[in-house]
């Protein structure tokens, strides 16, 4: 289980100079942007506009902190997001405008190479003791709010809001706890 802390998250320009994002864990370590296997970052959104394109790349994007954001996805219906949406799954090459609601969010990306690798984002709210069977190549779990343990093969730790947390197939099993009620965003990928 490697842990990762919001304070160390490599902050970078958006591809397309429109912001800054926090990239939590990329694959390989230190790919470029034209060159990951898997990327999963933090950014956030402080005015309306469009996203940056990533040709070949399937992308699924969560609202961790914020009222929401309208997502216009060319060839989709347009989606309203907001902290209690499911993640929403579309292309990385398509044209994508967002409109925000009422002021500045925070979303999670994750996003795969199409043809190399892929993924699944699922939000779990008001996590209590939870005995999660680890079935992808890499789980990740990203806390939106609250405070979780974790325990994974004897090493534990205590993730608060915006930590993540990613563990190898390697280990079959993480015992999850909070003292009080939290949420997490939990992240598969193959």
């Amino acid at each position: 289980m490697r842990v990762l802390r919001n304070r160390d998250y490599r902050r970078m320009p958006w591809k397309n100079g429109g912001g800054e994002t926090m990239e939590i864990a990329v694959e390989p370590p230190d790919a470029s942007l034209a060159a990951f296997g898997w990327r999963i970052s933090l950014a956030r959104v402080e005015r309306s506009g469009p996203f940056s394109r990533f040709p070949g790349i399937d992308r699924t994007l969560s609202i961790v902190q914020g009222e929401g954001l309208e997502l216009a996805v060319e060839g989709y219906s347009p989606v309203m997001l907001g902290r209690d949406s499911e993640p929403f799954k579309f292309p990385g090459d398509t044209a994508t405008i967002a409109t925000l609601v009422r002021g500045p969010v925070m979303d999670l990306n994750v996003m795969t190479r199409r043809g190399l690798h892929r993924h699944t984002m699922e939000r779990h709210r008001d996590v209590g003791p939870w005995e999660l069977r680890l079935r992808a190549t890499i789980t990740g779990i990203v806390v939106a709010n609250g405070i979780v343990e974790i325990n994974c093969a004897g090493q534990k730790a205590t993730l608060n809001a915006l930590d993540s947390a990613l563990i190898a197939k390697s280990s079959v099993m993480a015992s999850l706890s909070t003292t009080r009620p939290a949420e997490i965003v939990l992240i598969e990928i193959d």
